[in-house]
């Protein structure tokens, strides 16, 4: 791994603009180039190709991995594939593991069977288990060929768990100690090695058996006796991880413990691995990506700068969806055509009542689905969330429903058009808290992303009952 430092964003944007300049300057001159006719015309297009890639390459050596996949993110595919070739090998394995799903296929398939393998075998075994299931079989089959025993183990043990369990994330490279020494024993042992693993903030101490006694903090060691017993110094009290604990729930704890590093142990209580809070960072931001995503309809993380099919094809399910909730909404309204044709006023302010309906509803959805994935909505406390959602769309209704009822009637003289608009806030707001609330927790309970659809569906209910509700109450009422 590269010890070059990441860039804040200010600088991280002003490097992307700097390779998109050079890249935008290469492409002109050498269209230009092409353009000229004259007999050294070979030798100046070579001679201009090289100034510019050189350069691009200079800029791109500067850079942390993290950057250049952040850059190589921000590129359309040709100028990607561009900057992808002037990288060095010994970073290119850090990059694919920093740049997202989508891109990563883009590069990976760009590269030949060698490049892959070189790019890949500069990566620890943890590292090349997360760049595992991207891989060509015959590509990993080669890579952990090379790899010692003990490696291949570790590999091997990493694979064997889903993308979404801890044993998939942890890392092997840890620092173990036992507690019938001096902590001046520990620190000698500690000076052979050239440098700590990284977040290394604890020391696990184990027993003749591996088996897990307790932790003791680097902080602690150097501030405590050396004459002092690790026994004496540890902490017992200690939060640690199975291999097949949900990594979702791992990195909630550590963002709730203010977590550095935590141990990861088998059922005989073993340590086997360790997770980082850099690796938890990651989930999280996975995991909220894919919540925003799922929100707005899209089944997978889309590249940005993918073929218009292929980002076509990721939108389609929910489009469809949509088309049969529109053509549902339609339907309501045509049920009505009489009542519009009577009072055309309707017509100006049912659009208004269907609107708020699905603001209020979108508020009610993303509390749920945070709770939820944060672990704080449970069986009983989803029977007080119901309660306390619908007294709030109740509340919101009376007050913001009288507020339009006034409006109406100011705008069109009519007492009763004014109740009607009223009375169909309270009603739709009760219908979207009441969506809000059923569809993510429903998909939840079905093992579903809760946000996946949760916008569509309720977009379809507060539109069809919303027109429902209103035009319903005004030919009930006003014809």
């Amino acid at each position: 791994m590269t010890e070059a430092a990441p860039k804040p964003k200010e600088s991280l944007q002003e490097s992307l603009q700097q390779v998109q300049r050079l890249l935008n300057r290469h492409k002109l001159v050498e269209s230009l180039a092409h353009k000229q006719e004259m007999p050294k015309h070979d030798p100046v297009e070579s001679l201009v190709h090289k100034q510019n890639l050189v350069e691009l390459e200079h800029k791109l050596e500067q850079l942390h991995p993290a950057d250049i996949a952040f850059i190589l993110e921000s590129l359309p595919l040709e100028e990607r594939l561009m900057a992808w070739g002037l990288i060095k090998t010994e970073v290119e394995g850090d990059i694919l593991l920093e740049v997202s799903d989508t891109v990563r296929e883009s590069l990976l398939a760009d590269m030949n069977r060698a490049e892959i393998i070189a790019a890949a075998e500069h990566l620890d075994t943890d590292e090349l288990a997360d760049l595992a299931p991207d891989l060509p079989q015959d590509v990993m089959h080669e890579l952990i060929g090379g790899l010692e025993e003990e490696e291949r183990a570790e590999l091997q043990s990493a694979l064997s768990y889903a993308d979404d369990q801890v044993g998939s994330l942890m890392d092997f490279d840890m620092v173990t100690i036992r507690d019938d020494v001096t902590l001046e024993v520990v620190l000698r042992y500690l000076r052979r090695f050239e440098e700590l693993p990284h977040h290394c903030d604890k020391l696990f101490v184990v027993d003749n058996n591996q088996r897990l006694k307790g932790v003791l903090s680097i902080k602690k060691l150097l501030v405590s006796d050396p004459e002092l017993e690790v026994s004496e110094a540890m902490a017992r009290d200690m939060v640690m991880f199975r291999p097949d604990d949900d990594a979702g729930h791992a990195a909630q704890a550590f963002e709730r413990y203010d977590l550095v590093s935590a141990p990861v142990v088998d059922s005989t209580n073993k340590v086997i691995g360790r997770l980082t809070v850099d690796m938890m960072v990651d989930v999280i931001r996975e995991e909220t990506d894919a919540e925003v995503l799922s929100l707005g309809g899209l089944k997978e993380e889309e590249d940005l700068f993918s073929s218009v099919w292929e980002s076509a094809k990721n939108r389609w399910p929910w489009l469809a969806v949509n088309i049969c909730t529109a053509f549902l909404a339609s339907r309501v309204i045509g049920a009505f055509e009489h009542t519009i044709e009577a009072l055309v006023a309707l017509a100006a302010l049912m659009p208004i009542v269907s609107g708020i309906g699905g603001n209020t509803g979108t508020q009610t959805v993303t509390l749920v689905v945070r709770g939820l994935a944060l672990g704080q909505i449970n069986a009983s406390s989803a029977r007080r969330l119901i309660a306390k959602e619908h007294a709030i769309a109740l509340l919101n209704g009376v007050v913001w429903g009288g507020v339009l009822g006034f409006i109406a009637f100011l705008l069109y003289r009519d007492v009763h058009l004014g109740v009607v608009m009223a009375a169909a806030m309270i009603l739709n707001l009760q219908v979207a808290a009441l969506v809000g609330l059923l569809v993510p927790l429903t998909m939840n309970k079905l093992g579903r992303d809760p946000a996946y659809g949760s916008s569509v569906f309720l977009t379809a209910a507060t539109d069809s009952m919303g027109f429902f509700i209103f035009l319903g109450l005004a030919t009930l009422f006003l014809l």
